[in-house]
């Protein structure tokens, strides 16, 4: 029988030319806060960050990465209490909207940040004369900005179940339809939820455009003001912002194959 997958060796000098083009920007990056000036490598910078002399100068990452993570869970209740429902509804009562919702929920992939702030300065005007110019506010930014990322992780999960079966069969039971949706349809909706609040966390970490036009200060901009003082700190929490997201891709993980696990 003629084999139509690629073969092994294939494989692994796939997976050695993706690997090596993430590991060298990261490997370089970590070499060059080890590398001191007399060439040798120390970790002193390292051990940098808890002394008292440095803490004046990491305030604003403190600040901005603060701001960053307030602004991440406003963004995945954004994405988990408006998107996930609405694409639910939709893909239950109105499946001829479906390609509609889809053109719409993809189309800020497809906008530049810079065209997307001129659009939303004149709104931000507005939100800052009634809920003030807090960092927070930007989550209405960023949940049009990881619309589409979410969109597609969601979409995938409702595409591998019978949603339909699933909410006629808990309706019969008595069931009222907030009930549904929590108890009957998220659970089975947990792989792409936990990816798509992945995905969002991981967009408002590594924004800048955004909310640097809109004098916001949040952890990319912090650290663009800070590496005018100090250019290693913010190569520093820069690999430490990737090993949180790693860390946060590995739970979510564990979590999706017990979802899968539990199911049967």
């Amino acid at each position: 029988m003629t084999r139509l997958g690629p073969s092994r060796v294939t494989r692994t000098v796939i997976a050695l030319v993706i690997g090596a083009f993430f590991a060298i920007p990261l490997v370089s990056t970590l070499l060059y806060t080890l590398r001191m000036p007399d060439e040798s490598l120390s970790l002193s910078r390292w051990a940098s960050l808890g002394d008292p002399h440095t803490a004046a100068t990491l305030k604003p990452i403190w600040t901005g990465l603060g701001n960053s993570l307030v602004l991440s869970v406003v963004t995945v209740a954004i994405v988990l209490v408006l998107l996930a429902p609405t694409m639910v509804l939709v893909n239950l009562r109105f499946p001829r909207l479906r390609r509609v919702f889809e053109f719409t929920a993809l189309l800020p992939i497809s906008i530049p940040a810079i065209v997307l702030v001129v659009g939303l300065a004149p709104i931000y005007l507005q939100i800052g004369r009634m809920l003030g110019t807090g960092a927070w506010t930007l989550a209405f930014a960023y949940g049009i900005t990881v619309l589409p990322f979410a969109y597609r992780s969601i979409q995938a999960s409702i595409d591998a179940v019978d949603l339909r079966t699933l909410a006629e069969a808990a309706r019969s039971l008595g069931a009222s339809w907030p009930a549904v949706v929590v108890r009957v349809l998220a659970p089975n909706l947990r792989p792409g939820l936990i990816a798509a609040s992945l995905i969002s966390i991981a967009v408002v970490l590594g924004e800048f455009t955004i909310a640097s036009l809109l004098n916001r200060q949040v952890f990319q901009t912090a650290m663009v003001v800070v590496q005018k003082q100090d250019p290693y700190l913010p190569a520093i929490f820069t690999l430490l912002a990737l090993v949180f997201c790693f860390v946060v891709l590995l739970l979510i993980g564990r979590a999706a194959r017990g979802t899968r696990k539990a199911r049967p």
